[in-house]
């Protein structure tokens, strides 16, 4: 099927659900939600979209049988599992958002809490957990919805146990691995003779219900890298292994995990040649909410925005519509941020929350303070601990998991969620347009896209490149996103128009790897087309 074709399927829909009364007319000014997948297998702790456009969907392996049932006869002999030392199901799959199957996969290790991030060849590589999973380092190289691609347990491990930990790719093609329960420093994979180096940063935030774990990493336009725990962040030189700066503390909650806000670093822009960035951190748990889950104390409403190299960097609070915790904070292909799942009250852990918010809220950056939240339609499917939320290259934003209890359960408040569903935005309701880049890019090359659309193209066209990270615990490790630089659009005729742009000038900007390259005009993006940047 074409582009412009299946770009047509959410509008397609939208109007089938609105004849038939299942949605009301005012919804598709605020999005609409549809279930994809009624009965996933798994519960999804961990997900990230491949090159290929379909979804790895990651469990814990100690939580007992699933309801997906391991292929070909394959069952998981592990004498140190503490739920289930024979196990004949899995524990991971692929989801293919265009025909909505589900294929397992076999993962060996414990997964529970781990990190990664896709590297610069499109391959997962992921690391750490728990238990006999606490060390190790596994890979996972994609493929297509036809092919057998599995996990593999490499032979490499970690240089200390991580649990909780974030990863960060980097211009040099490494991983900073960073953090992690009773981890107080930073290494890399591959180490490439590296050891660790101590974070003064996780030491100190170190509560004693700890809200330093998943500490938030982004990598600047300096190559510095600014990192984040509990209320505190730091400016890091990765080369030399040494705290550049200490920003200003953030007025309010305590923001990682078990309080659970969420961070991304606003778009960068070619206008100023990628050099100016800010970092938002919305969201987390009154403090003390993890260590008294019987308060069911309400969660923060407050968003902290700052540039971290401005000479005096300061924090800017904005107040969000709703208060939250165990959001996932998600672009969409025009740069702005999707504030979804998450609950009102408590925080992370089995039962620790409640009152889940159902409602996404879209924060728009380039706004006037003040003007740049809209609440839109809600789910009805509550999102809480170990849920996730995916950019998908057709421009909805994919949904899975939510397991509030330490097994599957699914009697009870807040039962385990095995069902998959998925938010259409607004600007998923006019004309889609169609475009074709080239699938490779070197660094701060010309190259020309093409772009097909039937209507005026006045206003111009944007071209907007996407990472693809690694979701956990309301925490997308490695996201980013660039706006390339965009001509007016030269009319080739039938529909088709030029679109002169350059790839990003060097690997800090963005480092090796996939990324989805999406063309916007008149608010309305294309399906992605896949770039590998080399």
């Amino acid at each position: 099927m074409a582009q412009v074709e299946r770009g047509l399927l959410p509008q397609v829909l939208a109007l089938l659900l609105l004849c038939s009364g299942l949605l009301l007319p005012g919804v598709i000014g605020q999005g609409y939600w549809e279930i994809v997948k009624e009965n996933a297998g798994i519960a999804t702790m961990h997900a990230a979209v491949t090159h290929y456009g379909n979804v790895i969907l990651l469990d814990r392996t100690n939580i007992g049988d699933s309801q997906l049932p391991l292929d070909n006869g394959r069952c998981r002999q592990n004498e140190v599992d503490r739920a289930n030392k024979y196990d004949c199901t899995a524990h991971s799959a692929i989801f293919s958002p265009g025909s909505n199957e589900i294929r397992p996969l076999f993962i060996f290790t414990d997964t529970w809490c781990s990190s990664g991030q896709f590297d610069g060849s499109g391959k997962m590589v992921q690391t750490g957990g728990d238990a006999e999973g606490v060390a190790k380092i596994r890979n996972f190289q994609p493929c297509g919805d036809g092919g057998g691609c599995d996990w593999v347990e490499t032979d490499s491990s970690l240089q200390i146990g991580r649990w909780y930990a974030s990863n960060q790719q980097l211009p040099d093609g490494t991983q900073a691995v960073v953090g992690g329960r009773n981890a107080f420093t930073i290494e890399y994979v591959p180490a490439n003779g590296r050891g660790q180096t101590t974070l003064a940063l996780l030491q100190e935030t170190n509560s004693p219900q700890n809200d330093n774990l998943y500490p938030f990493v982004h990598l600047l336009p300096n190559n510095n890298l600014f990192i984040f725990a509990n209320k505190d962040s730091i400016l890091y030189d990765w080369q030399k292994n040494v705290e550049v700066k200490r920003l200003p503390q953030l007025p309010g909650e305590p923001r990682n995990y078990p309080s659970a806000g969420s961070s991304v670093m606003l778009p960068l822009k070619s206008g100023d040649g990628f050099k100016y960035s800010e970092i938002l951190v919305c969201g987390g748990a009154r403090e003390g909410a993890f260590s008294n889950p019987g308060a069911q104390y309400p969660s923060s409403n407050t968003c902290g925005r700052i540039n971290p190299l401005a000479a005096n960097p300061g924090w800017a609070i904005e107040t969000m519509p709703h208060r939250r915790n165990m959001g996932d904070m998600i672009f969409t292909p025009l740069g702005d941020v999707i504030i979804i799942n998450g609950a009102a009250k408590g925080s992370q852990g089995w039962g620790y929350a409640s009152d889940p918010v159902l409602t996404p809220d879209l924060y728009s950056p380039d706004k006037a303070a003040g003007d740049r939240f809209q609440t839109l339609a809600g789910s009805s499917i509550p999102r809480m601990y170990h849920s996730t939320a995916n950019l998908l290259p057709d421009g909805r934003i994919l949904c899975a998991g939510s397991n509030t209890h330490q097994f599957y359960t699914f009697t009870g408040e807040f039962p385990t969620e095995l069902r998959i569903d998925a938010f259409s935005p607004p600007y998923l309701g006019g004309t889609r347009p169609g475009l074709q880049v080239p699938g490779a890019m070197k660094y701060g090359d010309a190259f020309t896209g093409t772009v097909t659309y039937n209507g005026d193209i006045s206003a111009g066209v944007q071209l907007n490149m996407v990472s693809s990270p690694l979701v956990t615990h309301s925490y997308a490790q490695g996201q980013r996103l660039l706006k390339l630089a965009a001509e007016a659009p030269v009319g080739s005729g039938a529909g088709k128009y030029t679109v002169a742009s350059a790839a990003p000038p060097d690997s800090t900007i963005a480092p090796a790897g996939y990324y989805k390259v999406f063309a916007i005009v008149n608010g309305v993006p294309s399906w992605a087309n896949w770039v590998q940047m080399s």
